[in-house]
Formats: structure tokens, sequence, C-alpha cells
């Protein structure tokens, strides 16, 4: 696989212009110099994943602003959650601030409490576990699935057989004593994972499942979106995300109750009244302003232009990389479409050392690749949480690379 670097990168302190990554006899990954001319100028690095604004962008912001209503209140907040609903086909959506308050409020609105356990991957973002902690209950972690990234639904089966009692209508860890509340299957760099049998599996312990779809807009499976089988689910729009409201997130669901309560503790669980500030319960600031979903709206309005863009990027990579058996790019799986929002490949049995040469080498060529995350239980603040045997997450984490992807990326 060639790289030609974006900004002059030195070799034994001289320039190098291409550079090919390959395995010795041994299968240790190389590094190969093909020429010494480099051009001196250097252009800007290749990010990951960028937003792409442009004055559909700028026409929605601008008219919010007009307007003087930029916060929590607004017509563009209740424009974008009708805009999810349809594309989504959910039938209820509401805008919060980001994605982890999205995550926190669908879980506390499902009936997770202190001192409960929710099921997550190991391999995801921390944001994952970090909405478990808020709700004040304890992540309990489960291996991935090789082809799709997430969580593996016969690890799950095999997880909960092993540790799971059914106390009346509650779900007990006999190994902890705490009640499993929740499973959260998480959508990896927009893959679909293997939602329906997951669903099969916490319907037949009679968990609820909370989906984490913050990657995944846009990914489908058959003709209906991540976000769309548990309970209930949610998106994010961060800035690197396939379309982006600055920072912002979304639940969806199809459960009214559901709905009615998040919506209401989004907004401080304030009383509804002309004038009167009365709250009838704890509630949060989680609401999304105004102007942030302005640019949602826009950024919505040109999602299939993304999602075309970042298919042909995707094909492109496939016919590159395909020519090299070291590396596997990660595709979408079981007749689902995914939305690519990272492509990613999977170095052969890397290590760790290899890994972070590979990455400190592309960095320094000016393309900001990045490895998947940091497994869950090897952080500090969960390194004592419960969980299932985790060699495959502790596999993909070592051989994952995420290449840039962002929609502007030409093929």
């Amino acid at each position: 696989m060639v790289f030609k670097p974006r900004q002059p990168v030195e070799v034994q302190d001289q320039p190098v212009q291409h550079l090919t990554v390959k395995a010795d006899s041994a299968g240790r990954v190389l590094v190969e110099v093909l020429d010494h001319v480099v051009p001196r100028e250097a252009d800007r690095p290749v990010a990951l994943h960028e937003p792409e604004i442009g004055e559909l962008e700028e026409r929605h912001v601008l008219d919010c602003l007009r307007s003087g209503w930029v916060s929590s209140v607004g017509s563009f907040v209740g424009n974008f959650e009708s805009a999810l609903c349809d594309i989504t086909g959910a039938s209820f959506a509401i805008a919060t601030a980001s994605g982890t308050a999205a995550l926190h409020l669908a879980l506390h609105s499902a009936g997770v409490r202190p001192g409960d356990e929710v099921i997550i991957p190991a391999l995801t973002f921390v944001a994952t576990a970090n909405a478990v902690s808020h709700c004040g209950a304890t992540p309990h972690f489960v291996d991935s699935d090789e082809m799709t990234l997430g969580l593996d639904p016969v690890v799950l089966n095999d997880r909960l057989s092993r540790v799971a009692v059914s106390d009346g209508n509650v779900v007990i860890n006999r190994e902890t004593g705490r009640k499993i509340s929740a499973v959260v299957p998480m959508h990896t760099f927009g893959l679909v994972s293997q939602i329906t049998q997951l669903m099969e599996i916490a319907d037949s312990f009679g968990i609820p499942v909370i989906e984490d779809a913050a990657e995944a807009v846009g990914s489908t499976i058959g003709d209906r979106h991540c976000g769309r089988f548990g309970k209930a689910g949610m998106l994010s729009f961060n800035g690197n995300k396939i379309i982006t409201t600055g920072n912002g997130g979304a639940i969806l669901t199809d459960d009214e109750e559901l709905s009615a309560l998040a919506r209401h503790l989004s907004t401080t669980a304030k009383v509804k009244h002309p004038w009167r500030f009365d709250h009838d319960r704890v509630g949060w600031n989680y609401r999304l302003p105004n102007l942030n979903a302005a640019l949602g709206c826009a950024q919505l309005a040109r999602l299939p232009e993304f999602l075309t863009r970042k298919r042909a990027l995707h094909d492109s990579y496939k016919a590159e990389i395909g020519r090299d058996t070291r590396f596997e790019l990660v595709e979408e799986v079981n007749g689902s479409r995914s939305n690519y929002w990272l492509n990613a490949v999977r170095v052969k049995d890397n290590t760790d050392e290899q890994r972070e040469s590979m990455l400190e080498l592309l960095h320094a060529s000016g393309y900001l690749c990045r490895p998947a995350w940091t497994l869950m239980h090897r952080l500090p603040m969960y390194e004592t949480a419960p969980r299932g045997d985790l060699h495959t997450a502790e596999l993909l984490e070592r051989e994952l690379i995420c290449l840039p992807s962002g929609p502007r990326l030409s093929p």
C-alpha cells in the first residue's frame, strides 16, 4: 500500500515523496522508501473526518441569527426533529446538546438507575461507558464480532446464560447481585451490528435494548435505520460525524411515554407555563440550541449527497487496498448498508508497537489516521468493571487503523 506524503517527511535526514508499507517474510510490517524527491511546500494534512459546510448551511445559520432565537427555543429545533423522523422512520426524535447527553437521557428514561449494570461492548468510544456511569450504573463489557465490530450475539447469549438470573421482572447478575437493566449495542464506524440477533437475545432475557447509533446516521439494515430496533436509540452530530450540528445528538424512539419523559427531562423538567418556573423532578439542560439545529437542518438536506460521496471513497479504498493481502478493508455485511462514516483497515497480525509506528509515519506524512479506541476495560475508571472474555476486541484493538473518510475527499 503506497502513501504519498502531504507534507515533507524525512527518513535518515532525506526528504521522501513516496512510501510503501509491506510485510517481510516473518510477517512484520515494514516501511520502504521509494524515492527521495518531495516538494518543499507542505499541503494541509488530510483530516480523519471534517465537516462539509457550504452556502446552504450559511443561509440557515444566518436566518437563525436574524430571528434572535438562538437558544433552546426556536423553529429550527422542531424542524430538525421532524426531518430526523422523516429520514429514520422514528415516531419521535428528541434533539439534545450532545450524543452523550442523548444516550444518558435515553438510558435514564428507559429505567436505568444507580446500582444497575448495563451491558456494552468493550470496543467503543468512552461516551458509551460514561453515559452508563452518569446514570450511577456500572458498565459490563462483552466481546465484539470480528465482521461487524459490534457486540457479538453468540458471546452475549453465552455471557447472559452464565451470569443472568430472573427475579420476577428483574434480571440480576448472579456474580455481582446487580440488576442488568439494559443492553447497548453500538454500530461501530457506521457499520451495522448484528442488531436483529442481539434484539432476540436481549428479549429472551427480558432486558431492554438502547442502541448507540452515534456513528450510524444513514446506516440501515433492509429499510430500517439504525437506532430504530430497540426501546430507544441515539445519534450523534458532533463535528466529526457524517452530518454535524457543531455538537449535538438525538434520541429516536417509537415509545410515546419514553419520548415525553425524555423531552421533559431535557428541558430541566420545567412544567409548561407562560411565566412560572416550576419543575417537577430533577432534569437536565440537554436541549439542542436552535442555532445548532439550523446547521443540522441544512446538513440533513445534504445527507444523500454525503452518503453517495462516502461510498465512492470506500470503493476507491477497496480497489487500492485489495491489492495487498496484508491489509483488509472493513466492509458492511449481512445485507446491511453502512454510511461508511470511517473507513478502517485491519493490519493482519499487527502488534501494538507496529500499529504505533505506522500511525507515526502516517501522521508525519500528513494523513491523520487513528487507531480504534483504547478498550474500555483498560481505562482506569473501568478496570474493575465486570466483563467476559474480550479476546476478539483485543485483537481488533491491535489491528484496526481508521483512514481519512470525510465527504469532501475525492476518490
